[in-house]
């Protein structure tokens, strides 16, 4: 396939302000209401219709029934009892109607997805051009919505193979009014599916998308580009080389540290970690997922999902009980041991392959006592993304509670007396949620996009693919400096003595992708690649609570169950019974 320029394209034919932006087209009427006749026939309703692919990419927040898909995991527990992810994945009860949108859902979106790109796909060279443009003008539109399709296709597919399996791949448009994958059940294998077809995809496809000084101009926010599909190789390459995969896909840790040095290479000029002057690095890591380089100057988001401004109905729901919310997504106590000492020692002694310290019989880790640490006074100088992530006892929050924060104590504020939606952790939710809503008696609004790719991550996989190659070295530590450094940790890794082998580092990153991607939806996904999601998801959730007087006890929140067979999700009854399909393992 040809390499086609689009910036010269673009500077020569004068058709720069024909591509909009993803967000002009969200919430918008979707363009398959139209008959296929009619949008097959006409360019401009054509346009539209590809565009509406841009609404199937999904916001994570409170998209499991109102809960968060890292209430599913150790991360955290949704508090109030009618949850998606307390009434489904929590007790191991995969087809619960709670767990639809996660399961169900999934499954019929992602396919209807895949049917619009491919409808794009093979109608595209004959839909008329729009009248106005010349032929060369047309086509760079067409080179640049195929790629675009491709690109859509092969997220849509990897994002069931997170959760399935290789799936069938359907590559022609199927009858809308029969069952979407009928004649479709041959399930492929790993290799088939993710590296000769998904990464294929995204391979052919990257050289035709927005080039980075295109699809970064404010017309054009969170359009699909260059580095989202090097980004997302990225990551994928990362997946396949882990314990998981790596045998069934063929990829190596050497191709998936090459994959994120090669975007680090190619592209990272113009990305970063977003770090203002003047601004501490706790509200620095808090601003990297919520804003855009359109609406606040942010270089680390690479491939997200551009929404519009959101009010206070859309935080209520995980916002302290005190302060007139739910509850919501509530931290846990496991998450709260994975952050480091402010000077980037480590409050406990051991910690194992699932990022967390180790337990052992005691609902309290071994505490390394040269770093400081206090079980009394958990919460002081503790790296700074801790409070940018969780609200916990005397954290300054909100307008509504008595002296503006929080307070978990028995009968206070946001643990009081009958309340069935306070927390049962003893935290709340801080990541995600723009404190500007809260002002003016909950009348601000701010923008809050879904990011699915930010830079850090680029950096976090390097350093991990790197390390399993080497073993501890220079770029490791200056990948994982670098990250840490930006939130206001002030200690070097290189100086650590415990970090100077390759499975004391395996362990640390693990602990490190945790804390910086907390509530990005990686979790879940992590300690299955890593094969120890039995290890992490298994364990009970634990608290805290907090007296009158202040004294902090731990407690176990929540009993968790997870079984080898739940590595995948079951293929949803439906679909099973209809099509016969090959169920996962266990199920």
């Amino acid at each position: 396939m040809r390499k086609f320029n689009i910036n010269i394209c673009l500077a020569t034919l004068a058709i720069a302000a024909g591509f909009s932006s993803c967000s002009d087209y969200l919430e918008k009427q979707p363009s398959n209401e139209l008959t296929q006749e009619k949008v097959m026939a006409d360019w401009n309703l054509f346009e539209e219709f590809h565009y509406d692919t841009y609404n199937f990419l999904r916001h994570g927040a409170m998209r499991l029934g109102n809960s968060w898909l890292d209430a599913a995991t150790d991360l955290a527990e949704t508090s109030f009892a009618t949850g998606g992810a307390r009434t489904s994945f929590n007790i191991g009860n995969y087809y619960s109607g709670g767990g639809w949108s996660e399961l169900s859902d999934t499954w019929e979106s992602r396919y209807r997805g895949i049917r619009k790109c491919n409808m794009v796909l093979e109608n595209i060279n004959t839909v008329p051009k729009n009248p106005i443009n010349t032929d060369e003008e047309h086509q760079v539109y067409v080179n640049i919505f195929t790629a675009e399709a491709r690109f859509f296709r092969a997220y849509f597919y990897w994002e069931m193979f997170l959760r399935f399996g290789p799936v069938p791949i359907i590559t022609e448009v199927l009858d809308p009014d029969k069952d979407i994958i009928t004649g479709y059940t041959d399930r492929p294998t790993v290799k088939e599916y993710v590296v000769d077809f998904i990464l294929k995809e995204l391979e052919e496809a990257e050289p035709y998308l927005l080039d980075y000084e295109t699809a970064w101009n404010s017309s054009r926010a969170g359009r699909l580009s260059q580095p989202a599909a090097r980004a997302l190789a990225s990551r994928i390459k990362l997946y396949m080389a882990s314990p998981r995969y790596s045998a069934q896909s063929g990829i190596s840790w050497q191709e998936a540290a090459d994959a994120a040095k090669s975007f680090i290479n190619d592209y990272g000029m113009n990305f970063g970690l977003f770090a203002e002057e003047n601004i501490s690095g706790m509200e620095n890591y808090g601003n990297a997922v919520l804003r855009s380089s359109y609406t606040g100057n942010n270089n680390e988001t690479i491939f997200f999902r551009n929404d519009p401004v959101i009010g206070w109905a859309g935080i209520s729901i995980d916002t302290p009980v005190g302060e007139g919310g739910s509850g919501g997504n509530c931290p846990s106590q496991n998450l709260v041991d994975m952050y480091d000492m402010a000077d980037g020692s480590s409050p406990f002694a051991q910690y194992d392959a699932t990022g967390a310290p180790v337990y052992g019989a005691s609902l309290t880790p071994a505490i390394n006592r040269a770093s400081g640490y206090s079980e009394a006074f958990m919460w002081n100088n503790r790296d700074p993304r801790l409070a940018a992530t969780v609200l916990y006892q005397g954290t300054p929050w909100g307008t509504m509670r008595d002296n503006s924060t929080i307070d978990v104590r028995p009968g206070m504020a946001d643990n009081p007396t009958g309340n069935a939606n306070a927390t049962p952790t003893g935290y709340y939710m801080r990541k995600y949620i723009p404190a500007t809503i809260l002002s003016s008696n909950h009348g601000g609004t701010a923008y809050r996009l879904w990011t699915i790719i930010r830079y850090a991550e680029i950096l976090m996989n390097y350093a991990e693919a790197l390390n399993e190659v080497q073993g501890p070295c220079q770029e490791v530590f200056e990948m994982l400096d670098a990250v840490r450094h930006r939130a206001g940790i002030t200690g070097n890794v290189a100086d650590r003595a415990d970090l100077q082998s390759k499975d004391a580092m395996r362990n640390f990153i693990h602990k490190e992708r945790t804390v910086e991607f907390a509530f990005e939806e990686h979790r879940s996904w992590d300690v299955r690649r890593w094969n120890v999601a039995v290890e992490a998801l298994g364990r009970p959730i634990y608290g805290i609570e907090v007296a009158m007087d202040g004294t902090i006890s731990r407690k176990i929140a929540q009993e968790r169950v997870f079984e080898q067979r739940m590595y995948l999700y079951p293929i949803p009854e439906g679909e099973y019974w209809k099509t016969g399909i090959e169920n996962n393992p266990g199920w």
